[in-house]
């Protein structure tokens, strides 16, 4: 079905916030969603009525809702239980927003490389030279960084030249984690402790109390101490208690997460809610440049 510029405009409007409120919406919330005179938005509603792609709703909470039809001239997908591909604005998430379709129109030149994306959501913000994050996206965990270069409302699709395309590998994090993990005894002092890890070729080890681990001690909290000038304190005095834990069969790109929202250097893997061991921010890292 061909639709006019404005019809499109107003349609996707409908439709974005439709998805977002789940209810029957007013004439005068598209008119302030697109900046358009009230009296306009009756009248496209009216033609799309018409056209089967709007439908009224009466009564107080009533207003206009899209049909499938809608979905279809515009060309997007209705699912149930989407999953959200987060888009991103100069480092700031657009709310209510998911990405519907990446597409790349050249990818053989390295410094040309460009793109669109349509969005489900307002787009309204992005402005010429903002910076784009797009993802991870919900089966293959792409991430894709990019400077907005155009942007067509009548689609609500968005054009960029792309920086950088990461793929985010699918392994769990216990098929990440290469050694043993490293006991300490809850008594040791700082000294042993500092030889122990040196020993071991390792940055942390759990530390355990009659055969119970009762947290984690690491070359950071040696550190911490030793700069406050606390040399002489026992390991259960600095180590670290409060553990952030995921199951082993975690995807390493939600520890990734992690890591980035807690502002942490370990995070302790179980099996059965046992701790078993620990995996580094380093790990994570050594991995990702691998893929």
């Amino acid at each position: 079905m061909e639709l006019t510029s404005s019809q499109k405009d107003v349609l996707m409007a409908l439709i974005n916030i439709q998805r977002k409120s789940g209810t029957a919406v007013k004439g005068n919330e598209i008119s302030h969603h697109i900046n358009r005179n009230p009296g306009t938005i009756r009248n496209q509603m009216q033609s799309l009525k018409m056209l089967g792609l709007v439908e009224g709703v009466p009564g107080p909470k009533g207003g206009y809702r899209a049909t499938y039809m809608a979905y279809d001239a515009l060309n997007i997908s209705i699912i149930n239980e989407e999953a959200t591909v987060p888009i991103y604005r100069n480092e700031n998430i657009i709310e209510n927003a998911t990405a519907e379709a990446i597409s790349f129109t050249t990818v053989h030149h390295p410094n040309l490389c460009s793109g669109s994306v349509k969005i489900i959501g307002n787009i309204r913000s992005f402005e010429y030279g903002d910076k784009l994050r797009i993802g991870p996206t919900a089966v293959n965990q792409l991430l894709v960084r990019g400077v907005c270069i155009g942007r067509d409302d009548s689609i609500n699709t968005i054009l960029f030249s792309v920086d950088e395309i990461i793929s985010l590998p699918r392994i769990k994090v216990k098929q990440v984690v290469k050694k043993d993990p490293v006991f300490i005894d809850v008594d040791l002092n700082i000294n042993e402790t500092i030889k122990y890890l040196i020993k071991n070729k390792v940055q942390g080890a759990f530390v355990r109390e009659n055969g119970v681990i009762i947290g984690i001690v690491t070359f950071s909290d040696i550190g911490r101490a030793l700069e406050l000038g606390k040399k002489s304190l026992k390991i259960k005095n600095i180590m670290t208690k409060d553990l952030i834990t995921v199951d082993g069969d975690t995807p390493l790109y939600e520890a990734a997460k992690i890591f980035s929202k807690r502002n942490i250097g370990y995070i302790v893997i179980t099996e059965n809610g046992i701790p078993k061991s620990m995996l580094s921010k380093t790990n994570v890292l050594d991995e990702l440049s691998i893929h």
